[in-house]
């Protein structure tokens, strides 16, 4: 993935087919919801008496009630079975729900209509764990990020085109029911024969048996996913994101109508710059994460969505027509274009949000217990989908308005990613990562794919900066818990991150000799359980630029635990802000300057007789050359 496009895996049959396959069934079934959402409206006398505010909330809670009802008994189905004929088993299943929305859309017969909404969730929910579990089957690690972004940014181009399709062929008149009816029956047959071309995915767990009690399932679902504690808050992170998403995107049909006094064309264009932004942010991930899963990006996104959803709040009180307009007429309004900007941004940064936590998700759950991993994520989505549902309903009965809505979403979102990353803080130290070595410094690594993906190790390299344990972590594509001077943890929010971040603290013999004793035990269970373990032999900052002896303590954990060391260099770190020198403090602190260049370059392991302090300092030397 390094050496082409994401795109590229299109043209290929483990990926296009499927993509196709989810496409389709993502355009199809919005196509279907929003003509559905249209008719009842903006024609609602004609087909009910609810009320159009009540119906735009309880729609989508009933498309989402098989996610609650079915996911744990889906995941199960995904695990046991080949997933290629369980998407073909999908496709026939959205024919017959199409012909039955058929019916009822030539029938007028709004509870036939209902049945299918109800019908595509079951659809959904089946897919689902075949959709997400597929990917790390056929995708190589350095492709799954760019895949995630392909198809998050396939589904929401569908869900655009769809939204846009169906809004745009119900308003047909007078055949626009008709062209529903027959175009939803259309596309579905369309993904059945794309679904045929998606290649054998073998069952991880053929043995599985399916249990009768799908509620019991959930529950065992759930459990075992808790084991996993930076999955399940992972989970229930990317849960809260289709909270905030169903509450806001709800509200884009009154919105459009009773806020921006906008026609059908006015709800389609919300959509559509929504949708773009999504995808938009999507495919971007590859590029910011640099082709690894970079959970740094979460918190990136979660600010985003509070930001911009806050100014959307702002922006929307400056609304001043008063006269039904089009999209076209909209866009010429005063304040129209930074509406229309928050919404563009707040898909950007929900797409930053989104693809690195399913990333997570797939990469660090057992490859045996996948699909029905995912299928607990679904559950949750689906509660908080339906908590999103009640919440909307709760707050319009107060007199809420819709801009009031998209404030209080915004801020309870701040609060969520708060308490979130307060519990798992690697989002936030690989956040503090990313940010510093894409705002500070251009950043190179040579050879970090020898950093074991799996296993324990132990890592060492030169002590340039305050900031080495930021930039080796933000190389890494699993968690390292460093080993740090004592006295670090003591300073208010550097010692709040990397405790929490579970680095080990140390002293020297002198100066703290349980706390030396300690550490080396912490280093031990750590690379027993199988964690990565990064030290700098040195034991100091180095105040020359030049790599200092290494001290001993190295050779003692190597003996202890016999594991494999990776020897590493950091490059043209020696001068910038973030190092020590005393005899010239500030014409050597910013002789780098802002962008500087600098590379980690990382070794090859050394086997564990090998590992002796004096051999791994020559390793250093020579990884980093000539460069300070």
């Amino acid at each position: 993935m390094s050496q082409s496009s994401q795109f590229s895996l299109l043209t290929q049959r483990r990926f296009g087919p499927f993509f196709w396959t989810q496409f389709l069934g993502a355009f199809n079934d919005n196509l279907f919801k929003t003509a559905l959402l249209v008719v009842l409206t903006y024609d609602a006398l004609s087909w009910t008496t609810i009320s159009p505010s009540l119906l735009n909330n309880l729609i989508p809670g009933l498309f989402i009630l098989p996610f609650v009802l079915f996911s744990a008994t889906a995941g199960q189905i995904a695990d046991k079975f080949d997933k290629a004929r369980l998407a073909r088993f999908v496709k026939v299943l959205e024919i017959v729900i199409m012909l039955i929305a058929g019916i009822g859309w030539m029938t007028q017969t709004l509870w036939l209509l209902i049945a299918a909404v109800a019908g595509m969730g079951l659809h959904s929910t089946l897919f689902g764990p075949v959709k997400y579990a597929y990917l790390p089957q056929q995708l190589k690690p350095d492709e799954l990020v760019g895949g995630n972004g392909v198809i998050e940014m396939g589904t929401f181009v569908g869900i655009l085109l769809g939204e846009v399709a169906g809004a745009l062929l119900v308003a047909y008149k007078p055949w626009g029911i008709e062209l529903v009816a027959g175009g939803t029956l259309f596309f579905a047959v369309l993904g059945l024969l794309a679904s045929w071309r998606i290649p054998p995915s073998p069952a991880p767990a053929p043995e599985l048996r399916i249990s009768r009690n799908p509620f019991a399932e959930s529950v065992r679902n759930l459990a075992f996913s808790r084991q996993n504690r930076t999955v399940f808050l992972s989970m229930l992170g990317n849960s809260w994101f289709w909270f905030y998403g169903a509450l806001l995107l709800s509200q884009f049909p009154v919105y459009a109508k009773d806020v921006l006094y906008g026609d059908h064309s006015v709800f389609v264009l919300l959509l559509t710059v929504f949708s773009l932004g999504i995808g938009a942010g999507s495919l971007l991930c590859e590029k910011l994460s640099g082709h690894k899963v970079e959970i740094g990006l979460v918190p990136f996104g979660s600010i985003g969505l509070s930001v911009f959803g806050i100014d959307l709040y702002f922006a929307s009180l400056g609304v001043s027509n008063a006269v039904t307009v089009d999209a076209f007429a909209l866009v010429a309004l005063p304040g129209m274009w930074r509406i229309l900007l928050d919404l563009m941004l707040i898909g950007v940064f929900g797409g930053f949000y989104i693809v690195p936590l399913f990333a997570l998700i797939q990469t660090r759950c057992d490859p045996k217990h996948i699909s029905r991993t995912i299928a607990g994520m679904n559950i949750l989505n689906a509660l908080f989908m339906v908590a999103a549902a009640g919440v909307a309903i709760a707050l319009l009965s107060q007199g809420f308005t819709i801009p009031e809505m998209f404030l209080v979403t915004a801020l309870l979102n701040a609060c969520v990613a708060v308490y979130i990353f307060s519990l798992v803080p690697e989002f936030l130290m690989r956040f503090l990562a990313w940010m510093l070595i894409h705002t500070g410094y251009r950043v190179r690594t040579v050879d970090a794919h020898r950093i074991p993906e799996q296993g324990a190790a132990v890592l060492v390299c030169n002590h340039v900066s305050y900031v080495d344990a930021l930039v080796i972590g933000a190389a890494s594509p699993r968690p390292i818990r460093f080993v740090m001077d004592h006295r670090i943890f003591k300073t208010p929010f550097l010692g709040w991150i990397f405790r929490a971040a579970k680095a080990i603290p140390i002293a020297s013999s002198k100066e703290d000799p349980f706390l030396m004793e300690r550490a080396f035990i912490d280093i031990a269970e750590a690379l027993h359980e199988g964690e990565l373990v990064c030290i700098f032999p040195e034991g100091k900052l180095t105040d020359t630029g030049e790599i200092n002896a290494f001290r001993g303590g190295i050779a003692r954990i190597v003996e202890r635990s016999k594991v494999p060391v990776i020897p590493m260099a950091l490059r043209g770190l020696w001068g910038s802000v973030f190092t020590r020198d005393p005899s010239n403090l500030f014409e050597r602190s910013f002789a780098r300057g802002i962008r500087s260049k600098l590379a980690l370059v990382v070794g090859e392991p050394v086997a564990p007789q090998a590992a002796s302090p004096e051999h791994l300092q020559e390793q250093v030397l020579a990884l980093r050359g000539d460069w300070k």
